[in-house]
């Protein structure tokens, strides 16, 4: 069974991913690009074709932004921001998260382990 990436901030209403929705979702992934702010501030510019909304891009960068977290030896994230655009056939997202071994303040928490495991079943591409 398959959950949607909003599961990973543990929401208890969260339902399985329709398989006949997944069927027809095939997206190219096309990079991420990370860039280290200031303090425990982490910039992902991530692009993909063939997203179904802007959740599928939040997805993608919520996903890097978990696996950079696991790479500098931190065990959580928190959303900061994203924005997010159409161009030329591509969709293009700004996220900015913290990065932190404990977990931070917020309602946009990331279990870093867990947020990982998820996007891997996912198929979604991490940094």
């Amino acid at each position: 069974m398959r959950w949607s990436v909003a599961c990973l901030i543990g929401l208890a209403a969260c339902q399985p991913v329709q398989t006949s929705q997944n069927a027809a979702f095939s997206p190219t992934y096309e990079g991420i690009r990370t860039d280290f702010l200031d303090g425990d501030l982490v910039n992902f510019n991530v692009t993909m074709r063939g997203a179904r909304t802007e959740a599928d891009l939040r997805a993608y960068a919520e996903c890097a932004a978990a696996q950079y977290t696991l790479i500098r030896g931190y065990g959580f994230a928190r959303h900061v921001r994203t924005t997010t655009k159409m161009q030329g056939g591509k969709w293009h997202a700004d996220a900015v998260y913290t990065i932190s071994p404990a977990l931070p303040r917020g309602v946009s928490t990331i279990d870093a382990e867990v947020a990982v495991a998820n996007c891997k079943e996912l198929g979604i591409p991490t940094v």
